[in-house]
């Protein structure tokens, strides 16, 4: 026997946003956190119409996003902070349309806990450095 959990309504209420240029090319696209799911969507200028890229959920509840760039770089990079009590470093590929794991740091417990980091993240803007923080 074996047991299957399968969610038949997606969420519905967006909890985090953030914007920037994912995909690499010179486009501004548009990342939305629904609870567990993480949406991509391009703008496209001439219509003015929003355009779904990529739709991926994730086993966890999302309770922060932010973007961030490098030095010197084209492309932004999604910092993902999670009730599992870490924070992931994600980048969309656009060949094969999907977010790619750079990087994962585990700061504390699962679940939504006041006194684990992940609630607030802030980013430097030349991309030197990513604050992670707390409730309590």
């Amino acid at each position: 026997m074996f047991l299957y959990a399968l969610t038949l309504q997606r969420p519905t209420a967006i909890t985090a946003v953030i914007h920037g240029n994912f995909t690499g090319s010179k486009t501004q696209e548009i990342l939305l956190a629904r609870g567990r799911l993480l949406e991509l969507y391009r703008l496209d200028v001439n219509t003015g119409k929003l355009y779904p890229l990529l739709a991926v959920e994730v086993f966890g509840i999302i309770r922060s996003l932010a973007p961030f760039r490098l030095t010197g770089g084209t492309k932004d990079f999604i910092i993902v902070g999670s009730d599992s009590g870490r924070i992931v470093i994600l980048e969309y590929n656009p060949i094969k349309n999907t977010f790619e794991k750079l990087h994962q740091e585990t700061f504390g417990k699962s679940g939504c806990r006041r006194i684990v980091p992940g609630q607030y993240l802030a980013v430097d803007p030349k991309g030197r450095a990513v604050m992670i923080g707390a409730v309590e």
